[in-house]
């Protein structure tokens, strides 16, 4: 494995810019009227579904619940997200080329904390908009709050929601797995 650690961690890297090229993780609806499901992509920095129309239909039955509009451009994640992305993969470039153990560990290490952040960002955005409903929603049931899972499936109403990464968040832990690899091969390198 002599030397194969530097690619290693070069594919790590570079499988970060997946991210932009597809969804991260989707949510999707599906009921009576809906039995092929919505689907809600959620990209690194955009918010998009099966259709142009997604989106807007997915907004439409938010406002019967009371739940907020999904509107892409105001939220502050999607606008800095990238930067990261961009930051990792040009960090993971310059240790690949360095060819050190350590900085493959701290690299894969960060991956890993920034991971777990934006998971409990994307939870806290979740609760947001399913327990903050509008007091004039058409159809209000007391104690009922709309926030889909984190991960995994739930049933809201007559809607069942699935929620899970999709081929971007795949690749997200390909890199994982890619950077720790690096750290082993160049560790056991003269073992």
């Amino acid at each position: 494995m002599k030397k194969y650690h530097k690619l290693i961690m070069l594919m790590a890297a570079l499988g970060l810019m997946a991210l932009f090229i597809f969804p991260m993780w989707r949510i999707t609806l599906i009921a009576p009227q809906y039995p092929n499901g919505v689907n809600m992509h959620i990209w690194i920095n955009k918010i998009g579904g099966d259709t142009p129309s997604t989106l807007q239909n997915i907004n439409i039955l938010n406002h019967y619940i009371g739940m907020k509009y999904i509107e892409p451009e105001t939220i502050p994640e999607l606008q800095y997200f990238p930067y990261i992305v961009l930051s990792m993969v040009a960090l993971g470039i310059v240790l690949a080329l360095r060819g050190k153990a350590t900085g493959y560990l701290l690299w894969t290490l960060l991956l890993v904390a920034l991971c777990a952040a934006g998971l409990y960002d994307f939870y806290l955005w979740e609760y947001d908009y399913g327990h903050n409903l509008s007091d004039t929603a058409p159809i209000k049931i007391p104690g009922m709050v709309y926030q889909p899972p984190l991960f995994g499936e739930q049933y809201l109403l007559n809607f069942l929601a699935k929620s899970y990464p999709h081929i971007g968040g795949y690749f997200v832990g390909a890199s994982i797995l890619f950077g720790s690899l690096a750290f082993v091969f160049k560790r056991t390198e003269h073992a």
